[in-house]
């Protein structure tokens, strides 16, 4: 789901010390270059930390933070200050964190960037996502699940009701489902539904879907856009995330009154959904009822083609047992890493019956695993093991991904 990295190695560190830091130019120097290397290695988070030593420059590349340079701790709020200034913030406000968009990066980089800061003892951090607004559209059965998964995911799609959840934590590629997920009904129904999104904020805009930014902390939240939405005759409503017990009954109740509703909900399992929810307040019966499938996904980095080995261990289950890696090796294709773009783990959950069962009956998370693999499913951990066995990865790969194994 992502694209892999440069094929040349970055020396970011030797060209920040080549600039001429005595000029009148210097912050926006160092800024430019710090964001035109990470939109050219296809970063997706740029991390800027002043510490005790200097200012801190980490990379997120295929979704694990890369130390790429430092910088003179004298220059950490010059370089935050240029920063504010191009998102629009209040450079003078250093004791509160505050959120903005770069605008004119769309143009000059090819990339929309969000910056966040937030204030530590040491000053200022600051962290730009990098969002690649010319990175290719993706199709449903492009983004990497297993054929079987896509097919029920797609009569999902030709269903008129129900709630169907994504979830995984940030960065895993939720939101590119999503999307993929609306254009799938879009070419399904040939544009004859009326699709709307409420989001904060909006990621994308989709020919023949109505896009809306809520704005938390306003009049125009998740919950009270969601019951306005209602009344607008929607088929079809996107949530962006369920960040609250008001907006998940909304969501579950549209869908039980002729909605097909998509929304994220973070756990830390497909039926760590179901436990959230109940634990929100959300009443079994409607749950059974209103949920049609639960989506878990997580990325993990793909083993560099041009240098990876043989696996140690022919078997998967042997090879999570032992934790060998011997796979991953390290080359100038892919900056010595070892791994090149990244893979996706995906877990589809239906409710069947014996899970119905359980969640009518209020049971915990361990329980409802048991129920929900009564029919067979293809769990993220077999995915995973797969993926070893198919030596597109590694098991210390996905040791850091899913966590230990036991």
């Amino acid at each position: 789901m992502s694209q892999p990295n440069s094929q040349t190695p970055s020396n970011l560190q030797y060209q920040l010390d080549s600039l001429d830091l005595a000029g009148p130019e210097r912050n926006s120097q160092l800024v430019d270059l710090i964001l035109k290397e990470a939109v050219r290695r296809a970063a997706s988070d740029v991390h800027i930390e002043p510490t005790h030593r200097g200012v801190e420059v980490r990379y997120r590349l295929d979704g694990v933070l890369q130390r790429v340079a430092t910088v003179n701790r004298e220059l950490a709020p010059n370089v935050v200050a240029r920063l504010k200034v191009q998102a629009e913030l209040l450079t003078y406000r250093v004791g509160i964190p505050q959120e903005g968009r770069i605008q004119q990066a769309l143009g000059r980089y090819g990339v929309e960037m969000r910056v966040s800061t937030f204030p530590i003892i040491h000053g200022e951090k600051v962290v730009v996502r990098l969002f690649d607004a010319t990175r290719r559209v993706m199709e449903l059965d492009q983004l990497g699940f297993a054929p079987e998964l896509v097919s029920t995911l797609q009569a999902m799609l030709r269903e008129r009701t129900g709630t169907i959840l994504l979830t995984g934590p940030s960065g895993s590629g939720k939101t590119t489902t999503i999307y993929a997920c609306l254009r799938q009904l879009i070419k399904m129904s040939g544009g004859g539904r009326h699709i709307v999104t409420i989001e904060d904020p909006v990621e994308q805009v989709i020919d023949g879907v109505t896009p809306s930014q809520a704005r938390p902390g306003t009049e125009f939240d998740f919950s009270r856009g969601l019951r306005s939405l209602l009344r607008q005759d929607p088929e079809v409503i996107m949530i962006g995330e369920v960040r609250d017990a008001e907006t998940a009954s909304i969501a579950i109740e549209a869908a039980l009154t002729g909605h097909l509703v998509f929304t994220t909900l973070h756990a830390g399992s497909a039926c760590g959904v179901i436990g959230r929810l109940l634990d929100m307040g959300i009443e079994p019966y409607l749950l059974t009822s209103g949920v049609r499938g639960i989506l878990n996904q997580r990325l993990a980095r793909r083993l560099c083609p041009a240098c990876r080995r043989p696996p140690e261990v022919a078997d998967a289950q042997a090879a999570l047992r032992k934790g060998a890696n011997g796979q991953a090796v390290g080359c100038a294709s892919c900056a010595g890493t070892g791994y090149q773009g990244r893979l996706l783990l995906a877990e589809l959950l239906t409710i069947n019956a014996s899970l119905r069962q359980a969640i009518l009956a209020r049971s915990d998370t361990s329980a409802l695993e048991v129920a929900a693999n009564e029919a067979g499913r293809v769990t993220i951990s077999s995915a995973a093991e797969q993926a070893i066995a198919d030596w597109l990865t590694t098991p210390l790969e996905i040791e850091r991904v899913l966590g230990p194994r036991s």
